[in-house]
């Protein structure tokens, strides 16, 4: 039965027509403070929710003050993991929350984030396998965020690392990876085929562009990712649900860099 209780939370994050979402991750307040797009997260909800996003990712604390109770709808990932840009060692992330208390909170899915290569890795990784035994007792569908960071890693997108780092995500449970993006479709193809579970790309720092942005979303789709996970460059966007639709575009109607752009100004 728990298996079947994760296989109808995922229908509610992944569009089931093409097995892809859209995921607008928030959970930046606790790492960087209440930053631009996120002072008011119910605005910022309401915003992606209605430009198509499948689902937000936030903190427990966050669920009520973002919960609107109108609008469109859209999924509820609560995210475990935490750590601060004050702290001794920002790489070092640690458990904030339990399945149980997401599973109470009404969550359709749960992230853990992992940086392979940090210092605690090994506490980071056992704290994923760990979590994901609880998800999988619960039927609590569990997305890892691999990400690699640390002394041995010469580059965060580099593919090598990217693999990796995505494959241990699915190697200790995880039913769906989010990591960076390589920067070309050619070697994310790699990552894809790498990891038995389905992978969404970062969004990363704010870029520079919209088509850059929405050239990545692109070019990873059609590398076989199966949608992406971005924050900054949709919140911190000056019309963020018009950004949203035009993401959501590329990932559910398979339209083009130039199409989407058109959405883009169109909904502005």
């Amino acid at each position: 039965m728990s298996e079947l209780g994760k296989r109808v939370r995922l229908e509610r994050i992944i569009d089931r027509r093409d097995g892809s979402c859209v995921i607008v991750p928030m959970d930046h307040g606790i790492s960087m403070g209440p930053i631009p797009g996120l002072v008011n997260m119910r605005e910022a909800v309401d915003q992606v929710a209605e430009g198509g996003a499948d689902a937000v990712l936030v903190h427990k604390g966050i669920v009520r003050a973002a919960h609107r109770g109108y609008g469109a709808d859209i999924g509820l990932i609560i995210h475990l993991s935490a750590s601060t840009s004050l702290g001794p060692d920002p790489l070092s992330k640690v458990t904030v929350t339990s399945v149980e208390e997401a599973l109470k909170m009404g969550a359709d899915a749960v992230s853990v984030h992992v940086n392979v290569g940090a210092e605690n890795e090994p506490q980071q990784l056992r704290e994923l396998g760990e979590t994901a035994r609880r998800c999988a007792e619960w039927g609590m569908p569990l997305i890892a965020m691999m990400y690699p960071r640390g002394k041995k890693v010469k580059s965060e997108h580099g593919v090598e690392y990217v693999k990796h780092a995505s494959r241990a995500g699915a190697e200790l449970g995880a039913d769906l990876v989010k990591t960076p993006y390589t920067g070309d479709p050619e070697t994310f193809s790699d990552v894809v085929k790498g990891c038995p579970v389905p992978v969404v790309i970062a969004g990363g720092p704010k870029m520079d562009t919209d088509e850059e942005v929405l050239g990545m979303v692109r070019d990873s789709m059609d590398a076989g990712a199966k949608g992406a996970s971005i924050g900054r460059n949709i919140f911190q966007h000056p019309d963020p649900r018009a950004m949203t639709a035009a993401i959501a575009a590329l990932v559910h109607q398979n339209v083009s860099v130039k199409e989407a752009l058109k959405i883009l100004k169109n909904r502005k």
